[in-house]
């Protein structure tokens, strides 16, 4: 799956550096995948859930949340957010939905 664009995650990790290992390895497992469907997404990624027209990627053990826009079509994943936990649960997601 090709992702847009790298350059969230390498913001979100400028801001959080121990989020980079954690975001580059769920980077580095998308990459390598091709799904048809939520359903085959979710046998993957056990901890995504859908949001309405949204992915939402629990990453580094919930500590993050990558919320994302997903082409299964044409294998696009468009990241719309990354935040903490906290700030997830906080509601602050006014930004993407």
């Amino acid at each position: 799956m090709r992702i847009i664009s790298n350059k969230a995650l390498q913001e979100f990790a400028d801001l959080h550096p121990q989020a980079t290992a954690p975001l580059q390895e769920w980077r580095g497992k998308i990459r390598t995948v091709s799904v048809k469907s939520y359903a085959e997404l979710k046998s993957l990624f056990n901890s995504v859930d859908k949001v309405g027209d949204y992915f939402v990627f629990n990453i580094a053990g919930n500590h993050y949340r990558l919320i994302a826009a997903i082409h299964f079509n044409t294998q696009t994943l468009y990241i719309r957010l990354i935040m903490t936990h906290k700030e997830y649960a906080n509601g602050n997601l006014k930004s993407c939905f």
